[in-house]
């Protein structure tokens, strides 16, 4: 992850250079972490570059956004004109894009009070996000001592800043015990996610995943894999997942915008499987890459071409 190669901010409705995108110590959101965010990637295809499900993600945005008590001053015609234009600033043909909705400075009470609802638009090149030999060989993960929280303590299906604090833990448990990633049990002590993934398992040509129930967020990306698998004639099971139908899947992988599909080859030492990525977890990597690059018509409703011509309709 580098941010080498953007020069532009997208900042409350106009372009800001990246060296100079600020905010005031202040700011409610850097204190609290009471912010929503959104995380989109932008793919290379036939047509041009593309992001990924746009209209699924800005729908979240605007959920997450109404759980916190907080309107996303723009509208989604408005945030998608947005979007293509720190891509084409940025000459960037695929791309990580990160759309914060956050309280700016006013006041730091508990309740943000007379804090302004800001919004910026980050967008910077990324490739694979635990390694491109990961996508093929599998990531080795551990179960975190971190617990997941419940939907009761904070909720679970809202992408909000301060709630990756409980990642931020579990991740640095995995990367000391040197490890790619962890997996965070929920309070009932099964399978909840990894740090910023969903989390699949096959046994026996099923493939299964868990809900909100299990304490997830409902990620995009899974949305798209439980229809891909589908697709692809492979029957998908949504329920809980115990500690050993982990350990002994015959295959799993995390899914995610950033991991995107992830083999996993190990749980704290312990092989999953026979091989590093599995047929099935393969056969679905594939489709779900097809999918982003536009190979596959079926899927190509998920994608939004990126316009090469700005629209000046924005409320600057």
């Amino acid at each position: 992850m580098s941010f080498d190669n953007s020069a532009w901010v997208w900042s409350n409705g106009k372009l800001v250079a990246w060296r100079d995108a600020s905010v005031h110590i202040s700011t409610h959101t850097l204190h609290l972490g009471s912010g929503v965010f959104e995380a989109i990637r932008c793919y290379e295809t036939d047509n041009g570059p593309s992001l990924f499900r746009l209209d699924a993600h800005l729908k979240r945005l605007s959920e997450s956004a109404s759980v916190y008590g907080m309107e996303v001053p723009y509208t989604r015609e408005e945030l998608t004109e947005a979007v293509d234009e720190i891509i084409r600033r940025n000459n960037l043909r695929t791309c990580y894009l990160r759309v914060l909705c956050y309280h700016g400075s006013g006041s730091l009470g508990v309740l943000p009070r007379n804090c302004p609802i800001e919004l910026t638009i980050l967008a910077w090149p990324l490739g694979a996000y635990l390694g491109s030999h990961v996508l093929e060989h599998g990531a080795r993960v551990t179960i975190s001592r971190w617990v997941k929280f419940h939907s009761r303590m904070m909720p679970t299906t809202a992408k909000a800043c301060g709630q990756y604090l409980n990642s931020l833990l579990a991740m640095r448990e995995a990367v000391e015990k040197g490890c790619d990633e962890a997996v965070l049990l929920n309070e009932e002590g099964t399978v909840a996610e990894g740090t910023g993934e969903n989390i699949f398992i096959i046994r026996s040509g099923r493939v299964l995943t868990n809900d909100e129930r299990s304490s997830i967020l409902l990620g995009i990306t899974r949305d798209s894999v439980i229809r891909i698998a589908d697709d692809l004639g492979c029957p998908v099971d949504v329920g809980p997942i115990g500690v050993e139908d982990l350990l002994t899947a015959d295959e799993a992988f995390f899914t995610g915008t950033a991991a995107e599909v992830t083999p996993i080859r190990e749980v704290d030492g312990k092989q999953i499987g026979t091989r590093p990525r599995g047929p099935i977890t393969e056969q679905i990597q594939k489709a779900f890459f097809n999918a982003t690059s536009g190979r596959e018509p079926k899927y190509r409703h998920w994608l939004h071409r990126v316009k090469q011509s700005a629209a000046a309709t924005m409320r600057f």
